[in-house]
């Protein structure tokens, strides 16, 4: 027997990545020959040696196309992949939000039943924490589906599954999404322990402190215990809700009991650090693809301030894992707050770390969803909007189409791919100037001579409430693209920021083509001492 076989997200009808050299691998005997051919426009053929177990391959750059085959062989077996096409393939990553299934989303439903879309294909990383007896042998239930296989696609990913309709339309060509994303789970889920240095590492010494002195099998067996518990928590959970008028968190914990989630440290809980790195994203690695497109934070809004080292880090480890400077979208976390909760302004500090993260890491993009939320709902419905506001992302940053022609072909109609982004201030003694580049011009929200949503902060670090305007372009000379906000209220002022709160529904300034709102953002004054 020869222990011979790719990797698993090889199958028919997947994607392969146009463009790019094509990394084909698996497992096999050591100094066995792989030969891995691919027909089409470009016909080629390539080999590997087996060495430690694993093998690698790589094909030149194809063009996009359809219904190619692939196959791979070591002299005594083969196997021969069929219908596969090459596109635009993505990862959609992250939490709850990009997990959310199509069929659970506000416009599922009618996707479902009325799109038309062959060129979108769909595969799902096995969403196991551990590879324990029966990890390889699920495994290989897996596979690649297009849309017409409606049971698959109804569980597909409702942000993935949008962004791709939307960008195989318009780059005209199939598109991939790889899912692998797992609801409830930090950045440091998905990377490597040696990547979180510093104060991230804290996640990881948490995990050790936690799990010392305990064996793997004590650690397992915490979980199960866990899980049990837990199981029968959230049956008596609906069963509260279901019963109680005017039901209430506290109300639900005298009825339930303590509720114990996300359970203890373990290498089955998919929350503990590197755990899905090691039972998702190995799976899949160096599965050629563009990027990634990232929506998470949610989970690490208890240390807001380290996220922007953590997401970095995280980043870092996934270009390293495919060793290629993989393009990576960043959705910035909607408006969100819980009913009894204070304003903790923790998520705006996470959206500032995830801007501050696309203007200062090469090869990433920023895709606004501030105006996505839902009040005390952490799972806002709409996916359709995520979806198009990360293909605008990628569109503009990775794809570098700027304009966007209307669905007839014109440019009338039509929009730019740009975020509004404000990007320098000018400091004066009772007022300051923000400078904000945007597509055409900034919509303020029902036309309103004063903007909402400023403060400045005073010389003692206090931060107040802001009187913004439009000011006028021609007094600065400035031309198409840049608008200029004039905010007051505050004399000598060294801080400014804008939508600084976890949740509001007013969201106003936007782009005036594209309907994307302006990022929150903050400014310190250069030199200030807080």
């Amino acid at each position: 027997m020869s222990n011979f076989q790719t990797a698993r997200i090889f199958s028919d009808n997947m994607v392969l990545q146009f463009n790019k050299p094509l990394s084909v691998f698996g497992t096999g005997v050591d100094g066995t020959v792989v030969t891995v051919s691919i027909t089409g426009e470009e016909a080629a053929q390539t080999s590997a040696i087996v060495k430690n177990g694993r093998w690698l391959a790589m094909l030149p750059p194809q063009p996009a196309q359809d219904c190619v085959e692939l196959t791979v062989t070591d002299g005594a077996d083969a196997v021969k992949f069929s219908n596969v096409a090459v596109g635009a393939v993505w990862l959609a990553g992250g939490q709850s939000n990009m997990e959310l299934e199509l069929r659970n989303c506000s416009t599922g439903r009618e996707s479902l039943e009325n799109d038309d879309t062959p060129n979108v294909r769909f595969y799902y990383t096995m969403k196991k924490s551990i590879a324990d007896d029966t990890f390889f042998e699920s495994e290989k239930c897996m596979g690649w589906n297009d849309f017409s296989n409606k049971e698959s696609a109804k569980c597909w990913s409702a942000v993935g599954y949008y962004f791709a309709k939307e960008l195989s339309e318009k780059l005209n060509i199939t598109v991939g999404i790889i899912g692998c994303n797992w609801g409830g789970t930090s950045a440091s889920a998905w990377m490597k322990r040696e990547y979180a240095d510093g104060e991230t590492a804290i996640y990881f010494d948490e995990y050790d402190r936690a799990t010392e002195g305990k064996t793997e099998q004590q650690l397992k067996q915490d979980y199960l215990d866990y899980q049990a518990y837990h199981a029968e928590w959230e049956r008596k959970s609906a069963e509260y809700y279901t019963n109680t008028p005017n039901p209430t968190w506290d109300g639900c914990l005298e009825y339930c009991g303590e509720n114990k989630y996300p359970g203890p440290a373990s290498p089955l809980n998919p929350v503990s650090p590197g755990v899905l790195h090691r039972s998702m994203v190995e799976r899949i690695a160096p599965y050629t693809m563009t990027g990634v497109i990232w929506y998470q934070g949610e989970s690490d809004d208890h240390r807001p301030d380290m996220y922007y080292k953590l997401l970095n880090q995280m980043i870092r480890c996934w270009r390293d894992d495919w060793n290629d400077e993989l393009f990576f979208v960043i959705g910035q976390l909607p408006m969100h707050r819980w009913e009894a909760d204070p304003d903790f302004k923790n998520w705006c500090r996470i959206r500032e770390a995830q801007a501050k993260t696309t203007r200062e890491v090469s090869g990433t993009a920023l895709a606004v969803l501030t105006d996505c939320g839902e009040f005390s709902e952490i799972h806002p419905k709409d996916k359709k909007t995520p979806g198009h506001r990360f293909c605008l992302a990628a569109l503009n940053g990775c794809y570098q189409v700027q304009f966007v022609d209307a669905e007839d072909g014109t440019e009338e109609g039509g929009y730019s791919t740009f975020n509004p982004e404000a990007y320098e201030v000018c400091w004066n003694a009772d007022s300051v100037d923000v400078f904000v580049s945007t597509g055409l011009c900034l919509e303020v929200k029902d036309d309103a001579e004063q903007i909402s949503g400023f403060e400045l902060m005073d010389t003692n670090g206090e931060w107040h409430s802001a009187t913004a305007v439009l000011s006028d372009k021609e007094l600065w000379n400035a031309g198409e693209g840049t608008e200029i906000l004039h905010v007051t209220g505050v004399e000598y002022p060294c801080g400014v920021r804008y939508l600084w709160t976890n949740y509001t529904e007013d969201i106003p300034l936007r782009d005036g083509e594209n309907d994307v709102p302006m990022p929150p953002f903050i400014f310190e004054k250069p030199g200030y001492q807080g």
